[in-house]
């Protein structure tokens, strides 16, 4: 019954169009062709131009970029989502403006992006290297270490705002201390690396630093904390209408879980990639890593997570 309730909204979107029942063909808002090139399918919850190869799942995306507020309030209550419509104008409508957090790198920090790096950097080069980390991955994350004071002898990966400052920074250890990690104290609701993201392409999230660079330029870390309504990284993905593909560890199934559940409440297109065999993407090689994401398994509603969770998978 709600097919044709939903076949009504979509028309209301995108205006006139060729063929009835589930699948129709409009004019691409992307391209802009004058023939009516845009396939949407109801049942299947997909769509795809055939001039220039836009294409995804979940219907909700399109709604919520195209369509005003009475589209998103309907489609949304077609769906069971929340309400796109007051969610936006609660998240993004009145915003208060917040102070920047900003965190400054200790003043012992090298740099290890120099072509000329300090002879002392042998053994964080050696640990980085390790760990498959190579130069250009150094220049990219802008990694650095410590060789004495509060941080020393550790692997500093500092983070960057949107704004160009840093905002927070990962402090680990290369030689072997019992505690691998001493983080600043300062909040962890950030956008970690957020001025080299592109919320505009797909999105990886990983549970660390390190699984981030051998993810690729555009994943980020959670930083041992999760995704909720309030965190400043969910209101970027929502923002931007952002594919998202969780690579969490095998240990954090239930974390996982709930996240995945919390982006598919907001119409989120996500997808999971399999890590079975390795205890973390950082075991893996980037090369790896890409296999698996291609072949990464499209998230369908919760119906996939209570398979998840009964079969143990």
């Amino acid at each position: 019954m709600s097919t044709g309730r939903k076949t009504a909204i979509i028309k209301d979107v995108f205006g006139d169009c060729y063929g009835s029942g589930s699948e129709m063909l409009f004019h691409c808002p992307k391209c802009n062709h004058h023939k009516r090139k845009l396939s949407i399918n109801i049942e299947k919850d997909a769509w795809k131009c055939w001039v220039c190869d836009w294409s995804g799942r979940n219907l909700t995306k399109i709604v919520r970029r195209y369509g005003d507020l009475y589209h998103k309030k309907k489609w949304g209550e077609l769906v069971n989502k929340v309400e796109l419509a007051s969610f936006e104008e609660k998240m993004f409508g009145v915003e208060e403006e917040e102070a920047e957090q900003r965190v400054e790198l200790p003043k012992e920090f090298k740099s290890l992006a120099n072509k000329a790096v300090p002879r002392s950097a042998g053994p964080a080069l050696r640990y980085l290297q390790e760990r498959g980390i190579k130069k250009d991955d150094i220049i990219r994350w802008k990694i650095g270490y410590c060789e004495e004071g509060e941080f020393a002898r550790r692997i500093i990966i500092p983070s960057f705002s949107l704004n160009g400052h840093s905002n927070y920074f990962i402090a680990r250890s290369y030689d072997g201390h019992w505690k691998r990690y001493l983080n600043p104290k300062a909040s962890r609701n950030i956008v970690f690396n957020h001025l080299f993201l592109d919320f505009e392409d797909d999105l990886t999230i990983v549970e660390g630093a390190f699984d981030a660079i051998v993810a690729g330029p555009n994943a980020v870390p959670l930083l041992g904390s999760t995704l909720r309504e309030t965190s400043k990284l969910f209101h970027e993905i929502v923002r931007n209408d952002t594919t998202v593909y969780m690579a969490l560890d095998p240990d954090a199934k239930a974390k996982e879980h709930k996240i995945m559940e919390l982006l598919l409440k907001y119409g989120v297109q996500v997808y999971k990639i399999n890590l079975n065999d390795y205890d973390d993407v950082g075991e893996m090689t980037p090369e790896d890593f890409k296999k698996r994401k291609e072949n990464a398994s499209f998230v369908e509603d919760k119906f996939y997570l209570l398979m998840e969770k009964t079969l143990g998978l």
